[in-house]
């Protein structure tokens, strides 16, 4: 219908396959989701992992944890499986479902006090995101920075000789 407004989904781009240490877990309902937030909590404090990001990304990473896990138990459903790498520049969380049917739509024109705008969240805290459909699942992933990692542009910026304040310049 014309006056529907029109559903806006995630990108399609496969999981990117990221090296370092995969964690995975499976989510038999919405009250296993506290307790692996937790474990996940405990693994990304581990001194290893603490000084290679900061503890903004760590708090971005168990928030998107938690809205990409309750989507799946609640849109998706089935056997939910839950895969986390731990990458040298960061994570990627992979979420994956038996509802390979149902791609993740952002809310679009909803009041925030009604909820739904977990993918919102998603995408600001996220490098990439994405969905990829495999036969019988639908896999729902994001990639976040951990914080420490430097973008090329201020890596750029930093190693520039900043500009004179004035249009004289002389070299002695």
């Amino acid at each position: 219908m014309a006056d529907e407004p029109a559903q806006v989904a995630w990108p399609t781009a496969p999981v990117p396959s990221v090296p370092g240490d995969v964690w995975h877990w499976q989510l038999e309902a919405m009250h296993v989701v506290s307790r692996v937030r937790s474990d996940l909590r405990a693994r990304i404090a581990h001194p290893s992992v603490a000084s290679a990001s900061t503890e903004d990304a760590r708090d971005g990473l168990l928030l998107v944890f938690e809205e990409l896990a309750s989507n799946a138990l609640r849109h998706g459903g089935g056997d939910v499986r839950a895969l986390v790498v731990a990458g040298p520049e960061g994570w990627l969380l992979d979420l994956s479902d038996e509802a390979p049917d149902r791609p993740p739509v952002p809310a679009i024109d909803r009041d925030p006090a009604l909820g739904g705008m977990g993918l919102h969240l998603v995408t600001q805290l996220s490098s990439s995101v994405g969905w990829e459909k495999r036969p019988g699942r639908k896999h729902v992933w994001a990639r976040l920075p951990s914080g420490r990692a430097e973008a090329p542009e201020q890596a750029q910026q930093r190693d520039r000789l900043p500009e004179p304040r004035s249009g004289e310049f002389r070299r002695e």
